[in-house]
């Protein structure tokens, strides 16, 4: 099957290359003219893209526009028919799926879906939930556990492995709006703490958080790019979404004088009015 064909390991896709390729030494991914063609479609054409230490990278685009296929070439999952994926020797990635699928039958506690793939002692295992704020929940069923409580294990999972790199596909997948508000600020944090780089995948064409260093469009090539402020005004992206979706576009901020709690309610304590200091 073709499909199955282009499937190949971490170890075997770092070292592919289609012509030789030098990387700069602030770059963990370097991409140059990425072609990716499945059942017959185009599903990347000649995409180039560069990912250095201690940046947030905000990949946007239309259903279909190739976004998950890149983020599976990026890790090794796929094998594109033409062009240069180099990572840096060593590239340590932590992975967020856009759909996690868990036998919802079975017992499962958080601490052993922790270790499901990758084995961690305990010690790692406490550390990389308590950063997610989820500490309390590792003896919990995952089954019992919330939409913003299920993300936020996922992402303990992930840094449990202490990623260069986090790779998040729609990190707030089946998170309420005060949740992805929450989570938004997690991930801020986990960047500025341990100052490695995100690249975060996200579905929604018109919400990008302000702590995203860069926004890529991609719609099986790279429409446009650049600061968030940019990118809405970009003439590509009107041409491709138009020019309502233009004026929908916004850069989320979040002024930092109070707390979430895990739902991503605020914190009893603090005014109501915090509400509104989120801007969209």
């Amino acid at each position: 099957m073709a499909g199955s064909r282009r499937l190949v390991s971490w170890r075997s896709a770092t070292e592919i290359h289609l012509r030789p390729a030098v990387l700069n030494p602030s770059h963990l991914v370097h991409l140059r003219d990425v072609s990716l063609t499945l059942g017959g479609r185009d599903i990347l054409q000649s995409v180039a893209l560069d990912i250095v230490d201690n940046e947030i990278v905000t990949l946007i685009g239309p259903n279909g526009g190739g976004k998950t296929s890149l983020v599976r070439c990026i890790l090794g999952l796929l094998k594109p028919d033409q062009g240069v994926i180099s990572r840096r020797d060593g590239l340590k990635v932590g992975y967020v799926p856009q759909h996690f699928s868990v036998d919802w039958t079975m017992p499962l506690s958080v601490g052993r879906l922790m270790s499901l793939t990758q084995i961690h002692d305990e010690p790692t295992i406490r550390s990389a939930l308590a950063e997610t704020g989820v500490e309390h929940l590792i003896n919990a069923a995952v089954q019992t556990l919330s939409g913003g409580e299920f993300r936020r294990v996922l992402l303990a999972r992930a840094l449990a492995g202490q990623p260069d790199l986090l790779v998040l596909d729609e990190p707030v997948q089946g998170v309420d709006f005060a949740g992805e508000i929450a989570l938004y600020d997690l991930i801020s944090q986990i960047r500025n703490n341990r100052q490695c780089s995100v690249l975060m995948v996200s579905h929604d064409l018109h919400i990008v958080m302000s702590s995203t260093d860069r926004v890529v469009c991609l719609n099986g090539h790279v429409c446009c790019s650049g600061v968030p402020g940019d990118v809405g005004a970009n003439p590509e992206y009107t041409r491709l979404f138009g020019p309502r979706a233009a004026d929908a576009f916004a850069v989320y901020t979040h002024r930092h004088d109070h707390h979430h709690h895990l739902d991503g309610q605020i914190a009893d304590g603090m005014p109501e009015t915090c509400a509104e200091d989120h801007q969209h």
